[in-house]
């Protein structure tokens, strides 16, 4: 298999377990769901997306890229492949619609992750090719793969590039920069030199700040998970549609736009209606998780956290590791 990535150009697939995970319906589900939410509420919606350049698919290629550039065990690269299998339509909105997840965290795909795979077509070819299934959904076994914020991993590193890449926030060279400055030691992952480290934690926080913990996505989340909450008790949609793909949910939601309520739901998702921020004068509070990088780097023949060469970076994580709060205010 052929796969032509908008970071890290043609990428080749070979072994017969993962070509076989590619193929199964669950996996080619995650090209009909977006990697941030809503498409239409994204920050910067004039820009142009190619129909798999943002997708939960896209990026579980893209993990399992960085894990085989780097020579993880195949083990690894399963389990990087399949890291987001369990994403609902709108992927991390589902938070702010069912009991299970966390504003704050945004942990509910996490949560549901090792019974998903196990109740799914995966589970099967896994233990056809022989690989022990409880191994590959034991996180804590592959540390390229996951590591809690603020260390880096394969999937942290890939959002965030492929993000600035769809978003025209870095240019190829840029990304591969950063890329080519990016190595593994003892089960880690580390910038070959302070400068390319820091540069990539400035651009991660960038990222955070505008995109994945911004006012706009705080709207983003709300509105969408207010609308899909409202549809789910009207029973316009099931919970078993939420493991769908977006196109479906929406399709089946559109269905019922007669309804006065769902239709004013449906006008701010169509960004019908403006918003502000305003703490004292709000219809909607909104958490949202945050997220900040400290990268590991080579650095006076030692190797070292951003931080602790920069110590203002110190403060920068305390800050933006803290949950954002906005007090969306709907405007007519």
């Amino acid at each position: 298999m052929i796969y032509n990535d908008s970071v890290y150009g043609k990428i080749e697939i070979k072994e017969p377990v993962l070509l076989e995970i590619i193929n199964t319906k669950v996996f080619q589900r995650l090209k009909g769901i977006d990697q941030a939410g809503y498409r239409k509420l994204l920050e910067k919606p004039n820009i142009k997306i190619n129909d798999l350049d943002h997708t939960r698919y896209d990026h579980s290629i893209g993990v399992y890229h960085i894990l085989k550039t780097h020579d993880a065990s195949l083990e690894e690269q399963i389990a990087g492949l399949i890291h987001d299998i369990s994403h609902s339509a709108f992927s991390h909105t589902i938070d702010y619609v069912l009991s299970e997840g966390s504003e704050k965290a945004h942990n509910h795909q996490d949560n549901i992750h090792n019974d998903y795979v196990k109740n799914s077509e995966i589970a099967k070819i896994i233990k056809k090719h022989g690989f022990d299934l409880e191994y590959i959904l034991n996180e804590k076994k592959f540390s390229l793969k996951e590591k809690n914020i603020p260390d880096l991993c394969a999937d942290r590193i890939e959002y965030s590039l492929k993000t600035a890449a769809v978003f025209k926030e870095k240019n190829k060279n840029e990304l591969k920069y950063i890329l080519n400055n990016l190595m593994v030691e003892n089960g880690n992952w580390i910038f070959k030199n302070y400068k390319s480290a820091r540069q990539y934690a400035k651009l991660f926080l960038m990222l955070n700040t505008v995109y994945y913990s911004g006012l706009s996505s705080a709207y983003m989340f709300r509105v969408t998970g207010d609308c899909l909450k409202y549809a789910l008790e009207k029973g316009y949609i099931t919970k078993k549609d939420l493991y769908t793909t977006d196109k479906e949910v929406i399709d089946k939601i559109k269905n019922h736009l007669e309804d006065k309520k769902l239709s004013f739901f449906w006008d701010r998702l169509e960004g019908k209606i403006s918003y502000t921020n305003n703490p004292k004068d709000y219809d909607a509070h909104v958490m949202v998780k945050s997220r900040v990088v400290n990268p590991l780097c080579k650095f006076k023949n030692k190797t070292q956290r951003v931080s602790e060469i920069y110590p203002t970076w110190k403060k920068i994580i305390n800050d933006g590791l803290k949950p954002k709060e906005y007090f969306i205010k709907f405007v007519k």
